[in-house]
C-alpha cells in the first residue's frame, strides 16, 4: 500500500501538491505517464476512444520532440496534456534551478500548467518554485504497470483495490508499462464503469 496509495505523511509533506480530486461524486481521473511514444500511445488512444474515455498525458519533452505527430494526436482526441520534464528527471537528483530549468525546456513544447514529477520525487523547494507556474499534480493510486513484477491481472486488482471517490489513476503509456496495461487498462475502465464511475480530465 505504501507504493499503490502514499501513505498520508507524504501527503502532508508534500500539501501543496494535489493528490486526489473532491470526493462527492463517483468520479476517477485517468493519467498517463512518459510517453508520447510511438509503439503505445495510440493504443492508448484507440483504448480510449473505444470506450468514450478523456485522460490527462504528463508527457516527457524529449518525446514530445522527438515525436510531434503522436503528442499532437492527444489533444486532436479531447485529451489533456501535462509536462513530466524534459528528460524524465528525479527531483531529489538535481538542483533546485537545474529542476526548473529541465520544467520549463519542456514547457517550451507542452502548453500546460499541469506538472507531475518523474518518480513522484522532488525536493520541497522545487515544489514552491514551480507551484508559482504549475499546478502539481500527484496521484492516490499508482498501478505500478511498469513493473516487470507485476502481471496484468496485478494492476487490475490494484485498479480494484484502490480507487474510489476522486482518485487520480496512474498508467503508463511506455514501452516498459506495455506488457501489462494494454491488458489491465481496459479490464480497469470496465471495473470502474460498472461501480458507477465516471471519468474526467484534470
Amino acid at each position: 500500500m505504501l507504493i499503490e496509495q502514499p501513505p498520508w505523511l507524504y501527503r502532508v509533506i508534500f500539501r501543496g501538491a494535489i493528490w486526489r480530486l473532491p470526493q462527492a461524486e463517483k468520479c476517477v481521473y485517468l493519467t498517463f505517464d512518459d510517453g508520447p511514444v510511438p509503439e503505445v500511445t495510440p493504443l492508448v488512444l484507440d483504448m480510449l476512444d473505444a470506450y468514450g474515455i478523456r485522460a490527462t498525458f504528463f508527457c516527457v519533452g524529449d518525446n514530445v520532440r522527438k515525436y510531434p505527430d503522436i503528442f499532437d494526436m492527444l489533444t486532436a482526441r479531447g485529451h489533456t496534456v501535462g509536462n513530466h520534464t524534459y528528460n524524465h528527471i528525479k527531483g531529489t537528483h538535481f538542483l533546485s534551478r537545474n529542476y526548473v530549468k529541465n520544467v520549463d525546456k519542456a514547457a517550451e513544447l507542452i502548453a500546460s500548467d499541469l506538472f507531475r514529477p518523474p518518480h513522484g520525487h522532488m525536493r520541497l523547494p522545487q515544489l514552491y518554485r514551480l507551484q508559482k507556474k504549475y499546478r502539481v499534480i500527484m496521484w492516490d493510486v499508482i498501478t505500478r504497470d511498469y513493473s516487470p513484477h507485476m502481471t496484468a491481472h496485478g494492476v487490475f486488482n490494484v485498479v480494484k483495490k484502490y480507487a474510489r471517490n476522486g482518485s487520480i489513476i496512474v498508467f503508463h503509456d511506455s514501452l516498459k508499462a506495455i506488457e501489462r496495461m494494454k491488458d489491465a487498462l481496459p479490464q480497469s475502465i470496465e471495473w470502474l464503469l460498472t461501480q458507477g464511475y465516471r471519468f474526467e480530465t484534470l
